[in-house]
């Protein structure tokens, strides 16, 4: 069989993009309520007020991964429905109930929570204290991450600390296009990036002393990266700008973590370099870590990696004279005009690229256990539910995870499509759509209905289970103009 028998076939959300509920219960506000209520911040000012409204139809996603076949489901806490104010003082038991009721009903359904502890969405009252820019903030995490392993961690075996913080930091707090909508460019990504990596390494140094004897589960924070590559293999400048490039997203975060316990020297070189160029005088824009902090070193027990595109790269024009990631980073990342784009502007679907990446991290970060922890591909515009081109993609990229196991070595336990249904896509609202289900936003029931896409992906899982998926996929000609 071409996946290990015990392989995990999944499907991810996010709280803020599918519960609604936002104010249900005594729930605490979130920095993305807060945002999505300011004007012109948001696609149409749409909000996730209600979104798929999952804290009342939580059954109905249930029937939903029932209908998928999934083995795992990857969901996240919101800390504010848990924690209104985002501390342990006050432990909203509603929010308790709720989850403690969506782990069993997965459980009694042979279905395994892969819980992420924060995706995206702040408490509100943490935010008005200074948020991830405060240092304050990873005591203040690593709190309500002991408390959710103290409450759920008898049934979740698996653990992701925190979703994508290339994207909370930069988007957040440099480009202000995410909550909490900050733009303060070239320093407050840095350190957001910097005191998020301290608390997931308190989160996981917690849970390695006090739960992990009893509860035997682990733990991880989920790094997104696309698979970039030279724009020319045979030009140095385009080879080192895709290396630079790579130390300022994958390794921002997998470096400190898999590598050396510090940021990687491509990076805080590029940083120190144009800082001396415009004559920054402030401290080093990318913190140190000093003796007071946890060890960040080997805070993972697998690689989570969250995957959608391919870039090729060259060097910037290295003309910018202010500070920001921009001009730190200096390249320019170029789409492959023959690269089918799906859906938004910047999804080209490279399946290829995926299985490159895969390589690269066995290779890079000492061959660790990986779970894909995100994939997906979205619509925009006119819904097709026979959205066949996406349900090809699904087959074509789930082969080259199983040629990165088979050919390449890679240890891959797990693949998460994204999405389980159709939600709030952050700052695009709900127009654009990654479901494997078609949720009707118009519909006061909201209904769930199976893409094709989604009929494919449960195939893939019933076929990979019986051996089938190998002779289907072998007739498909190779095509990857990746080099």
């Amino acid at each position: 069989n071409m996946f290990p028998r015990d392989f995990a076939w999944g499907a991810g959300t996010a709280a803020y993009q599918i519960e609604g509920g936002s104010q249900a219960d005594l729930k605490g506000p979130s920095i993305w309520d807060t945002f999505c209520h300011e004007k012109g911040r948001v696609f149409e000012d749409q909000n996730g007020d209600v979104a798929c409204n999952s804290y009342e139809l939580w059954d109905k996603d249930l029937e939903c991964i029932h209908q998928l076949g999934l083995t795992h489901y990857r969901l996240s806490f919101s800390w504010a429905r848990l924690l209104p104010d985002g501390t342990t003082r006050h432990v909203n038991q509603k929010g308790v109930k709720y989850y403690n009721k969506v782990i069993d009903d997965l459980l009694s359904s042979n279905v395994s929570p892969m819980v992420t502890l924060y995706h995206f969405d702040l408490p509100q009252a943490l935010q008005d204290q200074g948020g991830w820019k405060s240092p304050i903030i990873a005591v203040l995490f690593d709190s309500y991450a002991k408390f959710c392993f103290q409450t759920f961690g008898d049934r979740v075996k698996l653990w992701i600390t925190i979703n994508e913080p290339y994207v909370c930091a930069k988007l957040g707090n440099e480009d202000g296009i995410h909550a909490p909508g900050i733009q303060e460019k070239g320093t407050a990504a840095y350190l957001v990036g910097h005191n998020m990596l301290r608390a997931h390494a308190m989160a996981w140094h917690s849970y390695d002393s006090v739960y992990r004897r009893e509860q035997k589960g682990e733990v991880s924070l989920a790094v997104n990266s696309d698979w970039l590559e030279p724009l020319r293999h045979d030009h140095e400048e385009d080879i080192a700008a895709t290396e630079r490039n790579r130390a300022f997203t994958l390794g921002w975060f997998a470096w400190p973590v898999f590598v050396t316990g510090d940021y990687p020297e491509i990076m805080r070189c590029a940083i120190e370099a144009q800082s001396i160029k415009v004559n920054y005088s402030g401290a080093s824009r990318l913190p140190r870590f000093t003796s007071d902090d946890p060890v960040i070193l080997g805070t993972a027990d697998f690689f989570a990696l969250n995957y959608y595109t391919s870039r090729k790269v060259k060097p910037g024009q290295g003309v910018e004279r202010n500070i920001c990631m921009k001009s730190d980073r200096n390249v320019e990342e170029v789409l492959d005009p023959s690269w089918p784009i799906c859906g938004v502007s910047w999804l080209a679907v490279m399946p290829c690229g995926l299985r490159k990446l895969l390589k690269y991290i066995k290779e890079t970060f000492n061959n660790p256990v990986v779970y894909v922890t995100e994939n997906g591909f979205s619509q925009v515009g006119m819904l097709q539910m026979e959205d066949i081109q996406r349900a090809g993609y699904y087959k074509e990229t789930i082969l080259e995870v199983s040629k990165a196991i088979q050919e390449d070595g890679v240890d891959v336990r797990g693949y998460f499509a994204w999405s389980l249904m159709d939600n709030f896509e952050w700052a695009d609202g709900f127009s654009v759509r990654f479901g494997l289900f078609h949720v009707d936003f118009s519909d006061p029931k909201l209904r769930r209905t199976m893409y094709r896409s989604g009929k494919e992906y449960s195939n893939i899982i019933a076929d990979t289970n019986n051996g089938a998926f190998l002779w289907q996929s072998k007739r498909k000609k190779e095509k990857c103009n990746l080099h």
